[in-house]
């Protein structure tokens, strides 16, 4: 595969291995190698936000070549370089070895959304992270796994907050030179142009990879001079509202995706689909076996034995449904290639329950073999859901499964903490975090160092957040209440909540709001006080989230809550890490059952702090009674915000916020203390990508591949 140089050639031939780590995101869950990074110019690491491509890019090669000849320098980076060399190099098939026999049986991954580095703002929130965790955990078990997803020029949104707490939508430009993807080139040397398929007129798409580390991700990008003005925004932004630009960007990643794959003589042998944006994929893999002379029944079925669906929501909204005549305009010369008529096209996509459009998630569902929620609870929701779409099934064999999503550990489990748990837990324990008897020895990690490295944390965060708060107010010259709003009298030394998600309403940020005399009484108290952070997004087009959004920024601009709520602007996977590690509560309180898993109170408990959660997805399996509060486990009729908000209220009042303030004579919360380590040490255990991949690879890859085999 050819790709398109970068302009490197000022490095010096000594430390030109610089040029690998920039461009691969192993970086990004390697501290060593962001801290080669970092000493080599901590300043400039600072101005690029940490990103590496665009640092080497913008520093002369007079500092470039003093490095070179940097003897202390040079020891460190041979190390770091020597170690990425060695994992690169590895090319066994880990986990699949005594099933798959070869190597060359590929998973291809598709998924609309990756939330990998800020630096490639692919994402919108969780169901971008999870596929980003999800590569670089194949990546460490060395899966033979290819991803699949779009090159997003404007990603998702820039958030801004206006004087009156409404959220603006901030439009941008991504500066692929400035990071760490590449251009595919074809092999006369010109850039790869790939047309998709059947559809016409034609629609051309530019394929670029981002190297997450053993794992290649190809990004479809249709801003491309082959394409027509519309066609070239196709893959502008990330979930456009417009409905026949969302059908049309999902068939290019569908139908364009499974065409560029087979372009690049990747051969796969299983796709999995991340919620059901691709699901035209499967379209493509069918024609593929027609043309090899089998029947639409005997290709769809093989196609099914060999397709992993993974459903997220149980939220109707978050189904992607298309009019009838919308289908028919681009599809309709398609299902001729298929060897079926109109009606049993649309019938593969029509739900029993409602024939008012063709439903991708229900089209991925019947064309799937291995089918799954992201959570116990949620497998239970989704079959009720979708159980009409198998009216035959047994109730004792649901056909939805569920396997819990998890957290990518290296990515999120800050640097300093780590430093700790090196100090006490078994050597090579990340290596191998999966094993639960590692993290029994969490207890032997000191009470007051694990306390000091929190303290430590928090005081970054606070840190970050005036530091943003400054900014605005010099550069954006807001008004100095925004600033305010924004954190910059925050306290340190307060007990902090933190709620940072999208803003959609069952997810209900402003449910601690419900009695606001009762909240009030809690931030002010002189010696036991509460503050809390807020941050999110709410979609664009979601007016009722950006109402709620406003009512919280109006509430943090209000002197009568004494500067101890604060709504941090423009959320993204930067800020996420510094809120997760230094906040003291995670706040998680949407509708049940709606949350189908969620996964950043894994982040935050991973690194010892608690989460205060209602009892849905994943923190129905979770909670143990000693790693963190619960409520809401039992069914309210009608509105049950009022009781929601109750629970909380107690559970502040009468636990949460004695137990920390309650502290020895060294000044160290030793109750609140052993509720982070019982709170890391079931995570570390339980929710970890490593457990969540080596379950699909188990339950769904192995079995997909023996039928591979077996057809073969």
């Amino acid at each position: 595969m050819k790709l398109l140089n970068n302009n490197f050639s000022h490095l010096p031939e000594r430390i030109a291995g610089l040029v690998e780590l920039a461009e691969n995101l192993w970086w990004s869950w390697h501290p060593a190698a962001r801290m080669l990074f970092k000493i080599l110019d901590r300043r400039r690491w600072k101005e690029s936000i940490h990103n590496p491509d665009k640092m080497l890019k913008e520093m002369p090669a007079e500092e470039l070549e003093r490095a070179s000849q940097d003897l202390d320098f040079l020891a460190y980076y041979d190390t770091v370089l020597a170690q990425f060399r060695q994992y690169m190099d590895e090319k066994k098939c880990s986990l699949l070895r005594n099933e798959c026999h070869h190597d060359t049986q590929v998973i291809a991954y598709f998924s609309a959304e990756y939330g990998l580095h800020h630096s490639l703002p692919f994402y919108a929130g969780g169901l971008g992270f999870l596929a980003g965790d999800y590569l670089k955990e194949c990546s460490d078990l060395n899966l033979p796994l290819v991803a699949v997803g779009f090159m997003y020029p404007e990603g998702y949104l820039r958030q801004r907050v206006g004087a009156d707490g409404w959220q603006e939508n901030v439009s941008f430009k991504m500066d692929r030179n400035a990071a760490s993807i590449a251009r595919i080139l074809d092999d006369s040397g010109a850039p790869l142009i790939v047309r998709v398929p059947l559809i016409d007129p034609p629609i051309y798409v530019g394929v670029w990879l981002v190297s997450v580390g053993r794992v290649p991700l190809y990004l479809l990008d249709t801003d491309i001079e082959q394409n027509d003005p519309w066609n070239r925004g196709i893959s502008a932004r990330l979930y456009v509202g417009d409905l026949e630009q969302r059908l049309r960007q999902e068939i290019v990643l569908g139908i364009g995706g499974a065409e560029v794959l087979q372009s690049l003589g990747i051969e796969h042998a299983v796709v999995h689909l991340n919620e059901g944006h691709a699901a035209f994929s499967l379209l493509e893999r069918i024609r593929d076996r027609i043309g090899e002379g089998l029947s639409f029944a005997e290709a769809a079925q093989k196609v099914k034995q060999t397709t992993v669906f993974t459903t997220h929501t149980p939220v109707p909204a978050g189904h992607d449904i298309f009019p009838f005549p919308l289908i028919e305009k681009y599809f309709s010369h398609f299902w001729g290639s298929l060897g079926i008529d109109r009606e049993t096209f649309l019938e593969l996509g029509t739900h029993p329950d409602d024939r008012s459009g063709f439903n991708m998630t229900a089209f991925a569902l019947r064309l799937a073999e291995f089918r799954n929620g992201v959570s116990r609870k949620h497998g239970e929701v989704a079959n009720q859901m979708w159980h009409n779409l198998w009216p035959d099934a047994a109730a004792a064999a649901p056909s939805i499964q569920a396997i819990t999503n998890g957290v990518h550990v290296p990515t999120w489990l800050e640097p300093k903490m780590e430093l700790l748990l090196n100090q006490h837990l078994p050597q090579g324990w990340l290596e191998n975090h999966d094993y639960p008897s590692l993290w029994e020895k969490i207890d032997a990690v000191p009470d007051a160092a694990l306390w000091e490295t929190h303290i430590w944390l928090k005081m970054k965060l606070f840190d970050v957040i005036r530091e943003l708060a400054r900014k605005r107010w010099s550069q954006d010259r807001v008004n100095p209440s925004m600033v305010i709003a924004g954190g910059a009298m925050l306290d340190p030394s307060v007990l902090t909540l933190g709620f940072a998600r999208r803003f959609a309403t069952y997810k209900r940020a402003d449910l601690i709001f419900q009695d606001l005399e009762r909240l009030k009484k809690m931030l002010k108290d002189r010696w036991r006080p509460l503050q809390i952070i807020f941050a999110g997004k709410a979609h664009p087009d979601d007016h009722p989230g950006k109402m709620i959004l406003q009512k919280i920024v109006n509430i943090a601009n209000n002197p009568e809550f004494a500067g101890r709520i604060a709504f941090v602007e423009d959320y993204g996977e930067q800020y996420a890490q510094y809120l997760v590690h230094g906040v003291d509560v995670w706040l998680n309180n949407p509708i049940p059952p709606l949350e189908a898993s969620g996964t950043s109170g894994m982040k935050a408990s991973l690194n010892g702090v608690p989460n205060l959660s209602i009892l849905d997805g994943w923190w129905l399996e979770g909670f143990t009674g000693d790693n963190g509060w619960a409520f809401g486990g039992d069914p309210v009729p009608g509105d049950r915000s009022p009781a929601d908000a109750e629970a909380v209220y107690r559970l502040l009042e009468e636990k949460i916020i004695p137990l920390y303030y309650e502290t020895s004579d060294e000044g160290v919360p030793e109750g609140w203390v052993r509720v982070m380590k019982n709170s890391m040490r079931q995570t570390g255990t339980n929710f970890s990508a490593r457990r969540m991949v080596k379950e699909y690879a188990q339950k769904f890859y192995m079995q997909a591949m023996k039928s591979v085999i077996v057809n073969v």
